[in-house]
């Protein structure tokens, strides 16, 4: 077959705005496409880690938003000491908006010292001795940087709260890279907080063998008659209950990339169509040239699959470019989902443009290759 390939390209060129809007249109399905897949990957990206099962959130009970939830930062030392507890976070949450937004900031508020064992980040500028010798040092997220246009040594001012950018960094986890860390005393000290000796939660690391319902269970016991009552989660699950109506959205969403598959199926298929009507005499001269039926079936169908294979390559590259770049996210109640580019997001892409482009060819090449040769050849 790859011998036709001048004549599959000629063919393609020789209507080439028909050929080129078929390719634009069935990039910008995949382009689509592939924003809805980051996004959903994004969603299940939250639950998919182990640590996610080995580390609880105790929060405030009856709160939601992380402006509303205070708990008294002597707990941490309470907890640290119940059985199957390995180690205990205290963390100071300020957001932004706790409203679903695609710029939303969060800055965590955690002991300095502390910080580099509970989270797996690299730093790709800036240095954390620096972070740690300043009260009003932070390190941002690649993807915070990114989006506000940050660097190292700038002032980074949200709402109330205003940092030194002494870091900048980047996440085994994409959700990891939409934070801002500061010291917990300073975010606990900021004007308007009011918030010395208290927390928005703690994040509880268990042993190995720890039950985790177990744990939780006997955190809520603990402090259920104390001043301030929690509720305590896996983190998977706290996370998956804040961002739990965006979730439902973007699950609706993924019927938009369905959508977007079938507009590319109708669109290349039409095209298909109407180049095979206008070549029917020449499908006839083919076959008096020896041309079988099999033969022009394949032709066709290379034809449908090219146009619709390059259209979704393009479409899925310039997602993926963007995505790649802009560093995208949507967060809800201090939990942000990040828009993650991936290989299999871009091997998806490419599969269901191929996949499509086979199947709206199928149609035209089979008529085209049951071509009557003496009607085709009277064709005008």
């Amino acid at each position: 077959m790859f011998r036709f390939a001048p004549y599959i390209l000629k063919t393609l060129w020789r209507h080439r705005t028909r050929t080129l809007l078929t390719v634009s249109g069935a990039a910008v399905a995949l382009f689509v496409f592939s924003f809805v897949a980051a996004v959903q990957q994004g969603l299940d990206g939250l639950t998919a880690d182990r640590q996610s099962e080995r580390t609880l959130i105790a929060f405030q009970a009856n709160r939601f938003c992380p402006a509303t939830s205070r708990l008294p930062e002597d707990y941490e030392r309470t907890v640290a000491r119940l059985p199957g507890v390995a180690d205990v976070l205290p963390i100071k949450v300020y957001t932004n908006n706790c409203r679903a937004s695609l710029d939303v900031v969060v800055f965590h508020g955690v002991p300095a010292e502390r910080l580099q064992q509970h989270r797996d980040m690299t730093l790709v500028s800036g240095d954390w001795a620096e972070f740690e010798r300043h009260r009003d040092a932070a390190l941002v997220g690649r993807g915070v940087a990114r989006r506000r246009g940050v660097a190292v040594g700038e002032t980074f001012t949200v709402g109330a709260v205003k940092v030194r950018v002494a870091g900048i960094f980047t996440s085994t986890l994409p959700t990891e890279e939409d934070f801002v860390y500061t010291h917990l005393e300073f975010l606990q000290r900021t004007e308007g907080m009011n918030s010395v000796g208290e927390v928005t939660q703690l994040e509880v690391r268990l042993d190995e063998a720890a039950n985790a319902t177990a744990v939780a269970e006997a955190i809520d016991g603990r402090f259920r008659g104390g001043p301030v009552a929690t509720d305590t989660r896996p983190r998977g699950v706290f996370q998956a209950a804040s961002v739990a109506d965006l979730a439902e959205l973007i699950r609706l969403a993924g019927w938009l990339g369905f959508a977007c598959v079938g507009l590319v199926l109708a669109l290349v298929a039409t095209t298909t169509v109407m180049s095979v009507q206008d070549r029917i005499r020449e499908h006839g001269v083919l076959q008096t040239l020896g041309f079988s039926g099999p033969r022009i079936f394949s032709l066709v169908l290379c034809e449908s699959t090219l146009t619709s294979l390059a259209g979704g390559l393009l479409g899925v590259t310039a997602a993926l470019a963007v995505l790649f770049w802009a560093r995208l996210s949507v967060g809800t109640e201090g939990v942000t989902i990040a828009f993650t580019p991936s290989k299999a997001i871009a091997a998806t892409g490419a599969g269901v443009s191929l996949a499509v482009g086979m199947l709206a060819g199928i149609l035209p090449a089979w008529q085209a290759a049951r071509t009557n040769i003496v009607a085709a050849l009277r064709h005008v």
